[in-house]
């Protein structure tokens, strides 16, 4: 629970001095009628573009985690036992989570150290601080991002090649790496359906010799598959494997 309102509180950190300048929110009046002059409208706008920010900042941040790969892999067991909904999407998401904060939790030190102790004991200044936590989490997404995706992001951008990592902006080097992660996922996805795909082949090929073709393949295969993935452990195999692969 510590980790988790650590986590929270940096996510805030790292979101509020792109948002706000370092004077603090401005005041809020709700009320119906005219604004007095401009600055009240643009103050209103100021605040609902940071609300607006906010409430994506989540989603933005797992983004440039290990969250991607874990979520679509997962779901592609999902889909290649042929359950359905078994497990359900409350089940694999949080799964997912909860095995992102275990990968990341090295990064997450770092910037809990480098960035969130040092602002909140005021030793360093929010643009300082928003620095400083960055930089574990781009030496993250730089070892995780393959240099084809990174060299077609900053093409299209139409930025030259860099000599080095700081030349790489974040902005381009967060869709790269999200580039990066779809591939990867997408190529575990393939060999976890490979062993299931068999399966559906050997079921279908015995029906179709029995003369049993009206009856469909999935109803017969679907508890071969379960106890395929029973007796190899398979929830250890992919969870270990996902893991492992981020090191």
């Amino acid at each position: 629970m510590k980790r988790l309102i650590t986590i929270a509180i940096t996510a805030t950190l790292l979101m509020l001095p792109l948002l706000v300048q370092a004077e603090g929110l401005p005041s809020i009046t709700v009320g119906i009628g005219q604004a007095a002059d401009p600055g009240e409208t643009s103050t209103a706008l100021q605040i609902l573009l940071v609300l607006t920010v906010l409430s994506m900042a989540p989603a933005i941040l797992l983004m440039t985690t290990a969250f991607i790969r874990i979520v679509v892999v997962l779901s592609f067991v999902r889909q290649a036992m042929g359950t359905q909904q078994m497990p359900p999407n409350q089940i694999i998401i949080g799964l997912a989570l909860f095995l992102t904060f275990f990968v990341m939790a090295p990064v997450f030190t770092q910037v809990n150290d480098n960035a969130l102790q040092p602002y909140l004991d005021k030793q360093i200044s929010q643009e300082q601080a928003l620095t400083a936590a960055v930089i574990p989490m781009r030496e993250f997404m730089f070892k995780q991002t393959k240099e084809t995706e990174l060299e077609l992001l900053m093409e299209i951008a139409g930025q030259p090649a860099p000599d080095n990592m700081e030349d790489v902006p974040t902005m381009t080097l967060i869709p790269a790496f999200m580039l990066s992660e779809l591939k990867r996922a997408f190529q575990i996805g393939f060999m976890v359906y490979i062993p299931f795909l068999v399966v559906d082949m050997v079921v279908a090929s015995v029906l179709m010799s029995m003369g049993m073709m009206m009856l469909p393949p999935v109803i017969i295969s679907l508890p071969f598959k379960l106890l395929l993935f029973v007796l190899v452990d398979g929830w250890n195999l992919v969870v270990s494997s996902l893991v492992q692969s981020f090191f």
